[in-house]
């Protein structure tokens, strides 16, 4: 497998890192996949390895990359937000791919495709959710705050929060939370009208499956599945979760191929 990263270089001249193979196979009869990784995350997870592995495996192009502030790119984590990220995807698949795109994002990256879908759409042609958590700054964060809580991210311009994965606290900047509330999808109907599969665990502690109800509501589109995982958490990295990722992204990419 092919892991020589490679940079792009945006207008203000900072870098993203990024993975892309079999761009040269390219056309409106062979959609390529793009993966967007979760808040904190990088293309190396197990999930862009396993849909790396499979777009190898069926000569399906391929790109992967680190927002702003994650993995090899430029940025520090709590400088970014969903502005920022937004602005790195669409560059990203503007200037790095070609013809109609599969967007696959996981958790936060559930909430970029979404906002890439709808700043692109003549080159998105159907999106598969991980955990999908559009709004999670406001559902997620901001509103299970307590009033105390709130003044204080006020006052001092962030919040510590307790990490599932690690000891260290996850840290959240406020303008996260402000940037957020421009980008705001599950409120009214998304103008969507193309297939969504949408992955979701049902231990996830994180996003709750409810979340993926709500986002099928909203969608526009008629061509929604909802996959409900009875023992599956918020990483979706078991061996079983990652088949049937990779089964979701084969079946729709065979439909989207075959129009």
């Amino acid at each position: 497998m092919d892991t020589q990263v490679s940079y792009y270089h945006l207008d203000d001249n900072s870098k993203r890192a990024y993975l892309a193979i079999n761009q040269d196979r390219a056309s409106s009869h062979m959609p390529g996949i793009v993966f967007l990784a979760g808040h904190g995350s990088d293309m190396m997870g197990s999930k862009a390895e396993a849909l790396c592995t499979l777009a190898e495996e069926e000569n399906i192009p391929f790109l992967r990359f680190d927002y702003f502030g994650h993995g090899q790119s430029d940025g520090q984590l709590l400088d970014g937000n969903l502005s920022v990220w937004l602005r790195d995807c669409t560059a990203m698949i503007d200037n790095l791919t070609s013809g109609p795109q599969i967007l696959v994002g996981s958790s936060l990256g559930g909430w970029l495709m979404v906002l890439t879908a709808l700043a692109r759409k003549d080159r998105v042609a159907g999106l598969v959710g991980i955990a999908a958590a559009p709004d999670f700054t406001k559902d997620l964060i901001w509103d299970t705050l307590s009033a105390a809580q709130k003044e204080q991210m006020k006052q001092t311009g962030s919040i510590a929060l307790p990490n599932p994965y690690a000891d260290d606290d996850v840290i959240y900047p406020l303008h996260l939370i402000e940037d957020g509330n421009k980008h705001l999808v599950l409120g009214s109907t998304i103008n969507l009208d193309i297939p969504v599969i949408l992955h979701q665990g049902l231990k996830d502690e994180e996003v709750p499956w409810q979340t993926a109800l709500r986002l099928s509501q909203q969608l526009a589109a008629n061509d929604v599945q909802i996959i409900l995982h009875k023992d599956t958490g918020h990483r979706f990295s078991e061996p079983g979760d990652i088949d049937q990722l990779q089964n979701s992204v084969r079946r729709l990419h065979a439909r989207l191929r075959h129009r």
